[in-house]
């Protein structure tokens, strides 16, 4: 399990990294192979956020936690991340129960099977070229949380989305 780890509010100090080296173990007998761990410090007045994003197996999993002091943000988002991963876990043999009457190993692709739902409803639309600020201003008029484009910076489709703290942001893509 390779981890990176990026302070925005200064340095981290090699025992709260052994800290959550040390937390994010106890994910391991849920994922068996996590490829890569980043985690990203802030703080915010009194609050320490802590962001972990980790890839295992094809699959991308990410919380966000805030707490007084950093070693109970990381609690907090490990807690969360370890939901997350057994609800998966879940739908994952729910549906092959329903369907196979066997539990589905979690490294199982989304080719055979999406991990949540089914498309109910597929849309098609014209797509013209604007600027990143035209089409946070028209997702807004729209009333959506995100809006898909092409830019005409670069002529690559991209999204916008609003996020929580109610700034934007934007998916470019990378080839």
């Amino acid at each position: 399990m390779e981890i990176t780890v990026t302070a925005r509010s200064g340095e981290i100090s090699e025992g709260i990294k052994e800290y959550a080296a040390r937390k994010l173990r106890k994910l391991e007998h849920l994922l068996r192979n996590i490829e890569s761990v980043q985690i990203t410090e802030a703080k915010e007045r009194a609050w320490h956020i802590v962001e972990i994003t980790l890839l295992a197996d094809g699959l991308l999993v990410r919380g966000q936690e805030r707490g007084a002091e950093m070693r109970a943000a990381i609690d907090l988002v490990v807690d969360k991340l370890e939901r997350q991963i057994k609800k998966y876990r879940e739908k994952l043999n729910d549906r092959a129960r329903h369907s196979t009457g066997e539990p589905l190993s979690l490294s199982a692709r989304e080719g055979e099977e999406g991990p949540s739902g089914r498309i109910v409803r597929s849309k098609r639309f014209a797509m013209k070229p604007m600027s990143p600020d035209e089409a946070a201003a028209e997702m807004e008029l729209l009333g959506h949380d995100f809006f898909v484009f092409t830019n005409a910076e670069t002529d690559e489709v991209n999204v916008i989305y609003r996020r929580r703290d109610g700034n934007y942001g934007l998916i470019e893509p990378e080839f």
